[in-house]
């Protein structure tokens, strides 16, 4: 493991979530050190921060298991104290259920969760006032499983990936409408560029098998056009994607070798794999956990954090030198483990730009 020093992260926390636990874990970013674990329902997947309130928001899909092999969708949203890591809310979507992606416009006072399916409507995007953390309504997104969610810089235009569908689904916030489709092969993970003029989304959905001619990688739609217009080859399937302040985009790819007892195979060390936003060039990759779940960054761009499932672990890369600095552990009761990921700046340390 790397020596690179993080002292000017000193105050910060990484919140992670174990899916099993069914916890979230706070760790001091700078020294690794477990700070608190608060018990929360089952089963957590995704958490959000919103920084203008200080409040993480924590998504819970199913009761157990995961998409499409789990007893029962869960239908709520935890609301947790970022500082004094407690829990402040729990709000019941019902009759809206698996909850899943989540995206923030801190501008607008809304937060995006999207759900799965119902007898009587497609999936979608349920809008949520920050302010009251009450439902204002639900965008359909013409997919039985939108998973996960981005908002572009503008707050103007979401994008929903589909793990089973033939497309990403790009929806109108402000008339509360979908719009378009963008041919994409079962997509997973996304990421908006800084000045809103691209997605870059990974696909293809590692049990899509109606195009298994499809190359893994990151389709890069153009949002002019809403269109592909690129391909970031990856060398196995990315699920999680995440875009750094400082212009890098960060691929988790999962490896796995043949296992007739498993459909996902026999677990191999996942990677980390880096392009540049700039030019599309790949500046490299780093050997991480296993099975990548969800990437996030420090604010000033040079660590990467990716959560890793089965091996319930997260790895905390030097993105400059592409070199491992430490593996947290995240304690879990049975598979699955360490998924949704949080980075909480100090409130009272400004971070330099």
């Amino acid at each position: 493991m790397s020596t690179t020093s993080r002292s000017h992260l000193a105050g910060d926390v990484l919140a992670v979530v174990s899916q099993s636990g069914p916890t979230v874990s706070f760790f001091d970013a700078a020294t690794d050190r477990l700070l608190d674990t608060l018990e929360i329902l089952a089963e957590p997947h995704e958490l959000l921060f919103d920084p203008t309130r200080r409040l993480l928001w924590c998504t819970t899909a199913y009761s157990s298991g995961y998409y499409h092999a789990h007893n029962g969708r869960r239908t709520e949203l935890t609301v947790i104290d970022a500082d004094t890591r407690r829990i402040v809310e729990v709000i019941d979507l019902a009759p809206e259920h698996g909850p899943h992606g989540l995206a923030l416009d801190a501008g607008r006072n809304r937060l995006y969760v999207s759900v799965e399916r119902g007898p009587d409507r497609p999936g979608g995007v349920v809008v949520i006032d920050t302010e009251t953390r009450r439902p204002l309504g639900r965008i359909d997104t013409g997919a039985p499983g939108p998973h996960w969610f981005a908002v572009s810089p503008d707050g103007r235009t979401g994008f929903a990936t589909n793990k089973e569908a033939p497309f990403v689904s790009v929806v109108d916030l402000g008339r509360g409408v979908m719009t378009t489709k963008v041919e994409v092969p079962g997509s997973e993970g996304l990421a908006v560029s800084a000045d809103g003029t691209r997605v870059y989304v990974a696909g293809p959905y590692l049990g899509y098998a109606a195009r298994p001619d499809a190359a893994p990688g990151l389709r890069v739609i153009d949002t002019g056009s809403a269109s592909v217009v690129d391909v970031l080859p990856t060398e196995s399937a990315a699920l999680p994607v995440h875009l750094t302040s400082t212009g890098r985009v960060l691929a988790g790819e999962v490896r796995s070798a043949p296992d007739p007892d498993s459909a996902l195979g026999r677990q191999l060390p996942g990677r980390l794999t880096v392009f540049s936003a700039d030019d599309h060039r790949r500046l490299g990759s780093v050997e991480v956990g296993l099975f990548p779940l969800t990437i996030t960054s420090s604010p000033d761009g040079r660590f990467a954090y990716v959560s890793c499932v089965v091996s319930s672990t997260v790895d905390v890369v030097d993105l400059d030198t592409l070199t491992s600095v430490s593996r947290l552990t995240v304690p879990k009761l049975a598979e699955p483990g360490a998924h949704g990921l949080a980075y909480i700046p100090h409130p009272a340390i400004p971070h330099p730009a």
